[in-house]
């Protein structure tokens, strides 16, 4: 569990997975899909997803620079935990808002 939680834990993870699966190739776009995030933490959580093998970085030789980010099949793999995950949350919540319990 504490390598799960070390490689998808933490505030922008997630967020940033589901930005570039959903077609936010480019840094600007990630920001602009992932609320209040700065360019700092964005910076080094792409950093840390590249590192773990969840996304790719890949530089354009163009002018300017192009940068893109993709998901890996292996990142896939993690919708399972994902939705388990969220299955809770929402059980939690549930569970808290119930005040018979």
């Amino acid at each position: 569990m504490q390598d799960t939680l070390y490689v998808i834990g933490g505030k922008w993870r997630l967020p940033i997975i589901i930005a570039i699966k959903h077609g936010n190739h480019r840094f600007k776009d990630i920001k602009d899909f992932v609320p209040k995030i700065t360019n700092r933490v964005l910076s080094a959580e792409l950093k840390a997803l590249e590192a773990n093998k969840l996304i790719t970085r890949k530089v354009h030789d163009t002018s300017p620079i192009l940068v893109e980010y993709r998901i890996t099949e292996y990142a896939l793999s993690v919708k399972e935990v994902a939705n388990a995950m969220g299955d809770w949350g929402r059980n939690h919540r549930k569970k808290l808002k119930d005040k018979g319990d």
